[in-house]
């Protein structure tokens, strides 16, 4: 059984940081890609970084610089270090990975995880 928990997020003033860890867990980590998303209330979900098996990344325009995604496939955990955080980085951000299965494509999120920027 697939299950993706995300932990880390909080509150933190404006050019703080944070950093998010997603935990994975019922299938073959390494070999799958990993995404975080972040969600606006009212708004839909937005992509924010991509991180691939062996680590290769790709960010939103709106965090590149500022957000790095990383990966410890020994630990089965992908992170999200958060720098230089802005108040409009608020959201609840999720972890998502897609697998190929049969011919379908199957979607697995976490539950999220609040991060608040304010002063």
């Amino acid at each position: 059984q697939v299950q993706l928990v995300e932990s880390g997020g909080g509150l933190v003033q404006p050019g703080g940081s944070l950093r998010l860890s997603c935990a994975a867990s019922g299938f073959t980590f390494s070999s799958y890609a990993m995404n975080w998303y972040r969600q606006v209330s009212g708004k839909e979900r937005e992509l924010v970084a991509y991180i691939t098996g062996s680590g290769g990344t790709s960010y939103a325009d709106s965090v590149k610089g500022r957000f790095t995604a990383s990966r410890d496939n020994a630990k089965n955990t992908v992170y999200l270090q958060m720098n230089s955080l802005k108040p409009e980085d608020t959201a609840v951000y999720y972890c998502k990975t897609t697998m190929a299965k049969n011919g379908r494509a199957y979607v697995y999120w976490g539950q999220g995880t609040q991060v608040t920027v304010s002063s």
